[in-house]
């Protein structure tokens, strides 16, 4: 049946939303298709009429990738060419990511020149292809979109021809499931991203390689300014249970503890909850003093009540700071037994 799992990536600004003008076809996604803007900022998209399913921009700043979803996941969104008389694109069951930044070398070198800040994919930095890497993910855990994909990534401009080899036939195409370039995509011309570090990202997405790890303490900086954040990113799948009533901590990939002070932080938790429709789910974070162990009284905050389908993406805020004997952690409650089975912590962490 089409239109199964989670429709929303969890963080996803929906600021630009053009699924209520542009429909587009209900589909069972079983692939992503990865685009580059060519453009160092989010595009309108000519109103929604070529836009992707989802745009992920660099903030610099926060070393992290921001995200925008202009259509539901399984539903057609519109970035690549469909001619008339061959096969479908963008109605073929496919997911698009447009990565806003460029492929072509030409394009990064004269905007390095001007100082205009970007990211050239093919030498993304690690941050940016970590990210990458938790949405294909969740993808694959989500929506069942399989961690494979071309083995041919050619650079730019070389892949703007099919000459390059990676273009797929339509048999190829029909069939493909996994993860691609718009430069494989048949009927299309266009070579973005090119010469993308796949094997790289691929790795990370299935946990092969380990993601770097944030800094122990912030970078030198000038007098005045204030220090530079450590990003924090985990992501984590399957269990634990929850009993109704009673409060479950939750675990991330590395630890339970979601940082260690002395820190300030702000940090956003994306959980899945899967149990009966009409279960409410609460969560509530706890500075934990390490010697104890004995959690702060911390109100706690709605995260929502599962839906008719099972399922309930919850998220959880915080802002604050940790003394150096303290620790940062997560509960949630739910009021019938349900089931967690996947989170997503993002945050940002100022070592004081």
């Amino acid at each position: 049946m089409a239109g199964q799992g989670p429709q929303r990536y969890p963080g996803a600004s929906t600021a630009y939303w053009y699924q209520n003008r542009f429909g587009g076809d209900l589909m069972e996604v079983n692939v992503v298709v990865l685009h580059t803007t060519e453009g160092p900022t989010l595009s309108d998209y000519q109103g929604g009429a070529v836009a992707p399913n989802l745009t992920a921009v660099p903030d610099f700043a926060a070393k992290r990738l921001k995200w925008y979803q202009h259509f539901d996941i399984d539903r057609s969104s519109r970035a690549l060419v469909n001619l008339a008389g061959g096969v479908e694109t963008n109605t073929l069951n496919v997911c698009q990511v447009e990565l806003v930044g460029t492929c072509d070398p030409a394009t990064h070198k004269k905007w390095t020149a001007t100082g205009q800040a970007h990211i050239y994919w093919p030498e993304a930095p690690d941050w940016a292809l970590t990210e990458l890497a938790v949405f294909l993910r969740w993808m694959n855990t989500q929506h069942g979109v399989p961690l494979t994909g071309p083995s041919k990534w050619p650079a730019y401009p070389a892949s703007y021809a099919s000459a390059a080899g990676q273009r797929m036939t339509g048999a190829q195409w029909s069939v493909f499931k996994g993860v691609c370039g718009h430069m494989h995509v048949p009927e299309n011309v266009h070579g973005d991203p090119g010469a993308i570090d796949f094997d790289g990202l691929l790795a990370l997405a299935k946990g092969d390689k380990p993601v770097p790890p944030p800094p122990t303490q912030p970078p030198a900086v000038t007098p005045g300014q204030p220090g530079i954040p450590a990003v924090l990113t985990e992501v984590a799948e399957g269990g634990p249970a929850l009993k109704a009533g009673e409060w479950t901590l939750l675990k991330m990939a590395a630890d339970s503890a979601i940082a260690q002070g002395p820190c300030t932080y702000t940090v956003a938790c994306y959980v899945t909850v899967t149990g009966t429709p009409g279960t409410r789910v609460i969560g509530r974070f706890h500075d934990l003093p390490l010697a104890t162990g004995r959690p702060s009284a911390d109100l706690p905050q709605d995260g929502g009540v599962i839906g008719k389908d099972g399922t309930l993406n919850a998220v959880f805020t915080r802002p604050g700071a940790l003394d150096a004997k303290e620790q940062l952690k997560l509960e949630v409650m739910a009021d019938a037994p349900a089931t967690v089975t996947y989170r997503l912590l993002r945050g940002l962490r100022w070592n004081t």
